[in-house]
This record gives C-alpha cells, structure tokens and sequence, in this order.
C-alpha cells in the first residue's frame, strides 16, 4: 500500500526532528470543508449556536479506540495538520496519502447521515457516531463501497469507500481528507465544532 505523509511534494515515511515546523503545501484540500455547500441545501441558520458542554469537544472520543480510516496506515505515519493554512482557512482535518482505490473504512459504529458530491470535497461521506453526537466527513473519495446506502447502519472498521482524487485533490495526490466535528443540538454538520483528528486515531 501507499501510504503516508506529504511533506514538500513528496509522499515519505518519516516525520520532521523534533521541535522543527513542518511546512506543507497549500495545493491540497483548499477548500475541502463542505459544511457552507451543505448549508445551501440543509437549510442553514446563522443564528444558531452549537450547545454548551463541560468538557473540551471529543475528549470522550479519545477513549473509543478508533479505527484509522485507510487500510494500511500505521499511527505514526500520520502528521498533524488541523492548524494548518489551507486556502486562507485552517485546514480542521487529516489529510492521509494512500493509493488510489486503497478501502476506506469507518472508524467506529455509526449511521451514514449523508451521501455528498461537491466541487470542493469531491465524493464525500458524512457519518454519525452511535450517541448522534459526532461526525465523521470522508472526503475526495474514488467511488463508495457497492450498495452504501444514506441511513445505513455501518461497523467499525466496514469498507465504506476507496481513496480518489476528486474534489480539489491534486490528481497526481490521491489521499482521504478526514475531519471530525462535535454537532449542535439539531445535527447541523456544518455548524459543528471542528476536532483534531490526530489525537483521536494515535
């Protein structure tokens, strides 16, 4: 399998020395997050505000042994990329480089809550967490897995898709951008509270 980090235009198994920062490059995932496309079409509300919890968004999530969401990759073949500058914006997602057509799977129980094609995410999967309180957005994908289905249940580690380069993926640059977000009271993906990825899958 192919795998791992983009670092500089270059797909490598290793990560920068310590206490060094990692530059990477602003050609992939621009503007991947899809939760305004999503607005269009769900009815947003700028109104509304997500609710207020007492401890940090996705902390309980740290104990729910997540699948990582490319078959083959390793926890420390992964990089931390939330804060970074994508397209003027923060990135709030894990980019992880694999072959094309490598299976994506879910990283836990859930509900396929959408099934979304758009020109920035490309073929894209919004999945809830068993409680309804956490999404889970698979994007750039090549195709979904045959027959899934919006509303179908799904189980941790079920193939739900492959890796593409759709959407604003580089086309020599195939990977699964994955992102996580906390929802508001009325399951609004897109107003959702973004959280790191890569605490939750080391």
């Amino acid at each position: 399998m192919a795998l791992l980090v983009w670092q500089f235009g270059d797909v490598v198994a290793r990560r920068p020395a310590p206490g060094l920062t990692e530059k990477r490059p602003s050609t992939v995932d621009k503007s991947v997050d899809d939760r305004d496309s999503a607005a269009a079409t769900g009815g947003r509300d700028p109104l509304s505000a997500p609710p207020t919890i007492s401890a940090p968004p996705g902390a309980e999530l740290k104990d729910r042994d997540l699948v990582i969401p490319v078959d083959g990759v390793r926890p420390d073949q992964l990089t931390r990329q939330f804060a970074d500058a994508r397209g003027g914006r923060r990135h709030e997602a894990v980019d992880i480089l694999a072959s094309l057509g490598t299976p994506v799977k879910a990283v836990e129980d859930g509900r396929v809550a959408r099934l979304f094609t758009s020109k920035a995410g490309g073929i894209t999967i919004y999945q809830f967490d068993p409680s309804e309180r956490y999404c889970y957005y698979y994007a750039h994908l090549d195709r979904y897995a045959d027959g899934l289905r919006e509303n179908d249940k799904v189980k941790r580690g079920q193939v739900i898709g492959y890796v593409g380069i759709t959407g604003n993926a580089p086309k020599n640059t195939p990977h699964l951008h994955f992102a996580v977000f906390r929802l508001n009271a009325e399951k609004r993906w897109w107003e959702g509270t973004p959280i790191d990825p890569y605490d939750l899958l080391r």
